[in-house]
């Protein structure tokens, strides 16, 4: 019986070799928010969390695609669209 003991000692040390270490982590997030929960890494750093995001917040953040669409009428023209338009 003592070999079997042997054997879940050393089951027990090779999985703590194949797998990180599993701490506290400090989740920061573009905003400003930060918070606290566990992973292999020490600190994450979000761009969108849940305070910011417009789902959670339900306040809709306009996105500048203006430059886009001031690029895409620059390379395609204006009349591109009402191309597209007319062929359907």
């Amino acid at each position: 019986m003592a070999k079997k003991n042997k054997g879940k000692a050393e089951a027990k040390s090779s999985k703590a070799k194949k797998f990180p270490p599993y701490d506290k982590c400090i989740v920061k997030c573009a905003c400003g928010n930060t918070f606290e929960t566990r992973s292999t890494k020490r600190e994450i750093i979000l761009e969108i969390c849940s305070n910011c995001h417009p789902f959670f917040t339900g306040k809709q953040k306009l996105v500048d695609t203006a430059g886009m669409v001031e690029k895409f009428t620059k390379r395609y023209g204006s009349d591109y669209s009402e191309k597209l338009k007319s062929k359907k």
